[in-house]
């Protein structure tokens, strides 16, 4: 009996964990607020990466685009392709995506492996047109700078580091993508 207990709370036990460890992959950074009155279907549509902090599964890639649609259960897919300098080669990864909150939020979580989900908060948007986004992830670790067009202005691109900096992210390590490959 006492081992049947015992096994019991363990299972209770990493069932916290895991559930713990989940809910710290969907945080929000200190400072960063996700946009309001966000409407998908606007949000819809092919992106392109201006600017990023490195991580391991970009690491080394040009001409890197986002292009979300619709699931059929409401969710939203999204692919990501990108040019990948040292095997000169293109490479793609699908993932899906959900509204934390409500949908006038722009906060999702994100899946590209299984049950694991990631931050995705939209943090800034051009709310006229939809023509850019800043994003972050659960942390300052991860940040991104997108846009329709894969060229901006100099001014956009100060307004985001500048915010950025402000919010706590490391602009100094940010990587600006080249758009020079076309698939």
């Amino acid at each position: 009996m006492i081992n049947n207990g015992l096994t019991s709370l363990l299972k209770r036990l990493f069932l916290v964990v895991v559930f713990v460890g989940l809910a710290g992959c969907l945080g929000v950074p200190e400072g960063v607020h996700p946009v309001q009155n966000f409407q998908l279907q606007r949000y819809l549509g092919q992106w392109y990466e201006i600017a990023r902090l490195d991580h391991s599964f970009e690491r080394g890639m040009s001409s890197v685009s986002a292009t979300y649609s619709m699931r059929e259960d409401g969710g939203v897919a999204v692919l990501n392709a990108g040019f990948t300098n040292d095997s000169q080669e293109w490479d793609e990864a699908e993932g899906k995506a959900y509204f934390v909150e409500t949908p006038d939020v722009g906060h999702l979580k994100v899946s590209f492996f299984g049950p694991f989900y990631g931050s995705y908060i939209i943090f800034e948007l051009d709310n006229v047109d939809y023509q850019y986004a800043f994003v972050a992830g659960m942390n300052t670790d991860y940040l991104w700078f997108l846009s329709r067009s894969p060229e901006v202005s100099d001014e956009l691109i100060n307004h985001f580091v500048e915010l950025s900096a402000t919010l706590g992210f490391d602009t100094e390590n940010l990587i600006f993508v080249d758009h020079n490959k076309h698939q």
